[in-house]
């Protein structure tokens, strides 16, 4: 792997590592008034960590496109379906 490819996978696990603070200070609603709101950002949370797990870990972001643009689908629909159903629940 090359230097860049290294760099990019650091940075990308780094922000991973932020976005599951965030996700944690969300969850426990640190700073939200509402309960439901925290949860909701952790799940939206968890998903954008989903397509960075999958694009640059399991090296999909170089797959063929119409896999490629699977897996961004599905995160996709999945993503806001989930979050959509529990904000309406």
């Amino acid at each position: 792997m090359s230097a860049t490819g290294t760099r990019r996978l650091v940075g990308v696990w780094a922000a991973l590592v932020v976005a599951t603070l965030l996700s944690w200070l969300a969850g426990d609603h640190h700073g939200l008034d509402s309960v439901r709101l925290g949860v909701a950002l952790a799940l939206a949370l968890a998903f954008v960590k989903v397509r960075y797990v999958a694009l640059d870990f399991m090296e999909l972001r170089t797959a063929p496109p119409p896999l490629r643009w699977a897996i961004e689908l599905w995160v996709l629909v999945v993503g806001i379906g989930l979050v959509g159903l529990y904000l309406l629940a």
